[in-house]
């Protein structure tokens, strides 16, 4: 509905999506960059959780949300009793996870899981805490400061975060996290003590399993190092509005009233995603909720990641996990051949983004285009259609 309305000049004035696309629309041209006068990049940084920097794009801020997710681990007390841990005392480090979820596993004569400790879902959450919470726990960065170079096999800590990441299910053995019909249901049905999710699991559990008896604890750290994964849906402003002085500045007072603290203190109570606003993320009563409290704690330090293509990158990863759980690849290689695929994923993002060219080029490839008869207001389009 957006592809088609927004180019034909109708359509809504504020649109909503998730930060993970906010790239390709920009490069449709679907969405403007706010204006700086009324959205300092000052005050975003001040005021915002720090995972809202993923809304800016070569400098400029694109979108703003009203609420975010964070990631935590959730564990199963009654498990955790019954394996002779006290369920008030959940892991607070990797070491304490393997330990714990090691104790938890139960299996049957056969081999078969009867009790998962911790199955490892990399179609759920578990690719995002490899990208944005084992790879800097182990002193890698994920990717360069520009997003134009994947870095998880960096380092020997990046190939040490993903040896981490795999051990659960091929060493330890703590789950498979495709039984007991997969990822979420065998943490809502009992069948696993350990769970890493995002906040937006709470209202999952609170209306399908709600004699479930679970804790809330921030996901465990390493090296001294917390770290978390963010993501949120976040909202723009289309060409349409910004075509017309009156509309975009509706829109932009609409935009700075759904994204204020005020806003996120509502969304909070009514929706139970995080406030965006650190202001009202750190209310006191907001941290001490037993279950919302440690995802809010996670505000201050969560990462969000940028994607040129989020299904793409999530698959890589997922692919090769599975060949290394299935079938027995090697885990550096897996990796490597991961990092290959996403970093052309990469390549041909930038090559086709007009903004990161330098503005000769810029004037080159625009003269080109008009000398072919080709005008688009989208200067992406115009790379598309007529510099092939």
């Amino acid at each position: 509905q957006i592809a088609a309305s927004v180019p034909a000049g109708v359509g809504p004035d504020v649109v909503t999506l998730f930060y993970g696309w906010q790239s390709a629309w920009i490069d449709a041209g679907y969405i403007v960059p706010l204006p700086e006068d009324q959205f300092p990049a000052s005050m975003i940084e001040e005021q915002f959780s720090p995972m809202v920097q993923a809304s800016f794009f070569n400098g400029e801020l694109y979108t703003l949300p009203t609420a975010v997710r964070t990631l935590a681990l959730l564990y199963n007390k009654d498990l955790m009793e019954q394996a002779g841990l006290d369920p008030e005392s959940p892991p607070t480090t990797l070491d304490e996870l393997e330990q714990q979820a090691v104790q938890c596993t139960v299996k049957d004569d056969a081999g078969n899981y009867e009790i998962m400790g911790f199955p490892v879902s990399m179609t759920g959450q578990a690719h995002s805490w490899f990208r944005e919470v084992l790879l800097r726990q182990y002193g890698q960065q994920p990717y360069s400061d520009d997003y134009r170079q994947v870095l998880w096999n960096a380092s020997d800590g990046g190939y040490a975060a993903w040896n981490e990441l795999v051990k659960f299910q091929t060493e330890l053995q703590t789950g498979d996290s495709t039984l007991f019909d997969g990822d979420p249901n065998y943490f809502l049905s009992g069948h696993a003590c350990f769970q890493i999710d995002g906040s937006f699991r709470l209202g999952t559990i609170a209306s399908q399993a709600p004699d479930l008896n679970f804790g809330v604890a921030e996901l465990p750290e390493y090296n001294g190092i917390k770290s978390t994964f963010g993501s949120y849906w976040t909202h723009g402003i289309t060409n349409k509005a910004a075509s017309d002085p009156a509309r975009m500045d509706a829109a932009v007072k609409f935009l700075k009233f759904i994204t204020s603290p005020a806003a996120g203190t509502l969304w909070v109570g009514i929706v139970g995603e995080l406030p965006a606003q650190l202001e009202a993320g750190n209310a006191p009563e907001l941290l001490a909720d037993p279950k919302l409290g440690a995802f809010a704690a996670g505000l201050n330090y969560a990462h969000a990641t940028f994607f040129a293509d989020e299904s793409k990158d999530r698959q890589a990863l997922v692919d090769a996990y599975d060949s290394v759980v299935l079938a027995g690849e090697d885990p550096a290689a897996a990796l490597d051949f991961a990092v290959e695929q996403v970093q052309e994923v990469l390549d041909e993002f930038w090559a086709l983004n007009l903004m990161t060219l330098s503005e000769h080029t810029l004037v080159r490839v625009e003269h080109k285009a008009a000398a072919r008869g080709c005008v688009h207001s989208s200067i992406v389009r115009v790379l598309n259609i007529c510099t092939s």
